[in-house]
């Protein structure tokens, strides 16, 4: 019996000790670091953080805990700029950088250092790779050949750097593939419109290459933005089967729906409804299509919200306000001053690609509708710190209607009011300041001519 009760001791000691050297696995990354010159704060974003801001002390340091998945995310600050980081649950990282001179003064350390240096390693030899020059502009041959290249030289910068984790170096070899094939998905698209040919097709089997890519695989999502980018790409294209039969919104999230790894279904969903949700011309339809094929519930909650808030920008539904935002012609303008009009609302901001591309078309409406009772109003979101860039521009391209200077850029109250997280954005009230449009149609779709010309019939 004695004999049994020191066994039975020490298998119980054995199992407390073993236990005790077995640490849980840990979930979260510890994320430290000093910075200086950061005027904005800095952002994380990826996997289930979007746009984390990390509180910065008065000396230029911060600490979060950061609850993750193995993966990308993104560390930006000021717009411009913006580092790739590998974070990996367990192993914590510390990151330091002057916000003025950013890449020569980067620092990593802590367990991820190695792969962040190698993935800011890669940054740097991509940017000198294809520095100098619109590599879409080139014929298929030579893309594809420097394309090629590019893969070959990050291949061997993978290889050569030493101390990487057996898996991360092997997640990499396939993201460099993704990375390689991604741009060749977009080369149609972008060489049509660089090279001003709209009607330019990639030549048959020039994406063979892509026909062996598995579209199911989880792993694969999280780790590389390219890969992520590709499902996009696949499925959109699948999307254009159907969607002569409803818009091509709706076709591409039901396309989404069919994805049979809930994983790689749920995050795409998410990615496209979140933002989507906020342009569809049928917001019940889009609403369900969602709802009933999401299964993450913070994601559901999220864009149910959403759409709890797009119920009050419905047609008909008072407009919200905007209140003294300043004038380029001088003085202030608030909502309430364009009472009696009909009110068309272009939210634009300097830095803006596609809002710059509006503009010819814009003065060409402003122009044919001149004694109209239409007030054509632009609000830029620039930065205060941007004022002088926006009134430059506002003299430079002789832009005319209220031109305004958001209180607040895109964190102004009403921008936020309608939910604009991308621009340009065209809003049209009545002249009641009631909603007619809270998406209305750009000033180059002739859908805008034919809205006001019924407006101004009924009136």
């Amino acid at each position: 019996m004695k004999n049994n009760i020191t066994i039975i001791c020490a298998l119980l000691i054995f199992t407390l000790v073993s236990c005790a050297n077995e640490a849980p696995a840990k979930d979260f990354v510890i994320l430290t670091g000093k910075v200086i010159n950061v005027k904005e704060g800095i952002r994380i974003s990826g996997g289930k953080l979007r746009n984390h801001n990390l509180n910065i002390q008065e000396d230029g340091t911060f600490i979060d805990t950061l609850r993750i998945d193995e993966g990308m995310y993104t560390l930006t600050n000021d717009r411009r700029n913006r580092i790739q980081l590998y974070l990996n649950p367990g192993k914590n990282l510390n990151v330091e950088f002057d916000a003025n001179n950013f890449n020569e003064t980067l620092l990593f350390s802590g367990e991820g250092k190695v792969e962040n240096d190698y993935l800011f390693d890669k940054q740097e030899l991509v940017s000198k790779e294809t520095k100098g020059g619109n590599m879409y502009l080139m014929e298929e041959v030579e893309f594809k050949t420097k394309q090629n290249q590019l893969k070959d030289a990050k291949l061997k910068l993978l290889e050569n750097t030493q101390g990487l984790a057996g898996t991360f170096k092997n997640n990499e070899i396939k993201n460099i593939r993704y990375e390689y094939l991604e741009p060749l998905s977009n080369y149609e698209r972008y060489h049509a419109y660089y090279s001003e040919n709209k009607d330019f097709k990639v030549s048959e089997g020039f994406l063979d290459e892509m026909t062996d890519i598995d579209y199911q695989n989880t792993e694969d999502y999280f780790f590389s933005k390219a890969y992520q980018n590709l499902l996009q790409f696949h499925y959109r294209n699948k999307s254009q089967e159907n969607s002569e039969e409803q818009p091509y919104d709706l076709a591409y999230l039901s396309t989404l729906a069919k994805i049979k790894n809930e994983v790689v279904r749920n995050e795409l969903l998410y990615k496209e409804a979140r933002s989507g949700i906020t342009y569809t011309n049928d917001l019940e339809v889009y609403y369900k299509t969602f709802s009933d094929a999401v299964t993450n519930v913070s994601y559901k909650e999220e864009v149910d919200k959403i759409y709890q808030k797009l119920q009050t920008l419905a047609e008909g539904k008072p407009s919200p306000t905007f209140n003294n935002y300043e004038n380029y012609k001088g003085g202030t303008t608030s909502l309430k001053d364009l009472r009696g009009k009909y009110v068309y609302i272009d939210v634009w901001a300097t830095w803006c690609g596609p809002c710059i591309k509006e503009i010819p078309f814009l003065k060409k409406i402003e122009k044919d509708y001149h004694n109209e009772n239409i007030e054509f109003v632009s609000i830029s979101v620039d930065k205060q710190s941007d004022r002088d860039k926006w009134r430059t521009m506002v003299d430079k391209e002789e832009l005319e209607g209220v031109q305004l200077l958001a209180d607040n850029d895109f964190k102004s109250d009403f921008v936020q009011d309608y939910l604009i997280n991308g621009i340009p954005r065209f809003i049209l009230l009545d002249t009641e300041g009631n909603i007619i449009k809270s998406n209305a149609p750009r000033p180059s779709n002739p859908e805008l001519t034919k809205l006001f010309d019924d407006l101004l019939n009924k009136g």
